[in-house]
Protein backbone atom coordinates (compact mmCIF):
# COMPACT_ATOMS: atom_id res chain seq x y z
CA UNK A 1 0.00 0.00 0.00
CA UNK A 2 1.60 3.26 -1.10
CA UNK A 3 0.84 6.62 0.39
CA UNK A 4 -0.71 9.33 -1.73
CA UNK A 5 0.59 12.90 -1.41
CA UNK A 6 -2.68 13.83 0.33
CA UNK A 7 -2.04 11.12 2.95
CA UNK A 8 1.42 12.53 3.67
CA UNK A 9 0.15 16.12 3.90
CA UNK A 10 -2.70 15.08 6.20
CA UNK A 11 -0.32 13.12 8.43
CA UNK A 12 2.08 16.08 8.66
CA UNK A 13 -0.77 18.44 9.59
CA UNK A 14 -2.05 16.01 12.22
CA UNK A 15 1.43 15.81 13.74
CA UNK A 16 1.68 19.62 13.78
CA UNK A 17 -1.76 19.87 15.38
CA UNK A 18 -0.98 17.20 17.96
CA UNK A 19 2.29 18.82 18.96
CA UNK A 20 0.60 22.21 19.19
CA UNK A 21 -2.14 20.83 21.47
CA UNK A 22 0.44 19.00 23.58
CA UNK A 23 2.49 22.15 24.07
CA UNK A 24 -0.64 24.11 24.90
CA UNK A 25 -1.77 21.51 27.42
CA UNK A 26 1.53 20.93 29.17
CA UNK A 27 3.18 24.33 28.98
CA UNK A 28 0.43 26.82 28.01
CA UNK A 29 2.51 27.63 24.92
CA UNK A 30 0.92 28.07 21.49
CA UNK A 31 3.57 27.85 18.75
CA UNK A 32 1.04 28.54 15.99
CA UNK A 33 0.01 31.72 17.77
CA UNK A 34 3.65 32.71 18.20
CA UNK A 35 4.49 32.15 14.53
CA UNK A 36 1.33 33.55 12.94
CA UNK A 37 -0.07 35.83 15.64
CA UNK A 38 -2.92 35.20 18.02
CA UNK A 39 -5.90 35.75 15.71
CA UNK A 40 -4.63 36.09 12.15
CA UNK A 41 -6.10 34.55 9.04
CA UNK A 42 -2.95 32.41 8.63
CA UNK A 43 -3.41 30.78 12.03
CA UNK A 44 -7.09 30.18 11.35
CA UNK A 45 -6.28 28.60 7.98
CA UNK A 46 -3.72 26.32 9.61
CA UNK A 47 -6.19 25.27 12.30
CA UNK A 48 -8.85 24.65 9.63
CA UNK A 49 -6.42 22.51 7.62
CA UNK A 50 -5.56 20.49 10.73
CA UNK A 51 -9.29 19.95 11.32
CA UNK A 52 -9.82 18.85 7.73
CA UNK A 53 -6.85 16.50 8.06
CA UNK A 54 -8.46 14.95 11.12
CA UNK A 55 -11.68 14.37 9.19
CA UNK A 56 -9.68 12.86 6.34
CA UNK A 57 -7.88 10.64 8.86
CA UNK A 58 -11.20 9.45 10.29
CA UNK A 59 -12.45 8.52 6.81
CA UNK A 60 -9.13 6.86 5.95
CA UNK A 61 -9.07 4.92 9.23
CA UNK A 62 -12.65 3.79 8.75
CA UNK A 63 -11.76 2.50 5.29
CA UNK A 64 -8.75 0.61 6.64
CA UNK A 65 -10.80 -0.79 9.51
CA UNK A 66 -13.50 -2.08 7.17
CA UNK A 67 -10.90 -3.80 4.96
CA UNK A 68 -9.45 -5.52 8.03
CA UNK A 69 -12.87 -6.76 9.19
CA UNK A 70 -13.86 -8.11 5.77
CA UNK A 71 -11.06 -10.02 4.04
Amino acid sequence: MSLKPLDIIAAALLIIGGLNWGLMGFFDYNPVGVVFGSATIYGRVLYALVGLSALYGIVLWRGMHCRICRP
